[in-house]
């Protein structure tokens, strides 16, 4: 299974970006799908996930600003990002759970918000 994401660059605060992952290769099907990130001298956080039932979980700093969906098939997930601020600023990963629950991630996009 390889992940690859795309679409971080670098916006004004406010502005947007939307980033989109592309899933190859065989999951044996797909528990979780969704994005972390990691700014310089921080952990890696979630971001947002979908699991099976299409439901979505955000972290508390993006809810109402960020939104994560996929495509049918699941083989393209997509993060709308809105209302940009500095401290979104980090490398996301796109990032894939399996049925066995086996976790993959793409090698992360970069994303720099200018204040």
């Amino acid at each position: 299974v390889q992940l690859q994401a795309s679409g971080g660059g670098l916006v004004q605060s406010g502005g947007s970006l939307k980033l989109s992952c592309e899933v190859s290769g065989n999951t044996g099907g797909t528990n979780t799908q969704g994005w972390y990130r990691q700014a310089p001298g921080k952990q890696r956080e979630l971001v947002a996930l979908i699991n099976r039932e299409d439901l979505t979980h955000y972290a508390d700093s993006v809810k109402g600003r960020f939104t994560v969906s996929r495509d049918n098939d699941k083989k393209r997930v997509y993060l709308q990002m809105n209302s940009l601020k500095p401290w979104d600023t980090a490398v996301y990963y796109c990032h894939l759970q399996d049925h066995y629950l086996y976790n993959h991630w793409g090698r992360g996009t970069q994303v720099t918000v200018s204040s």
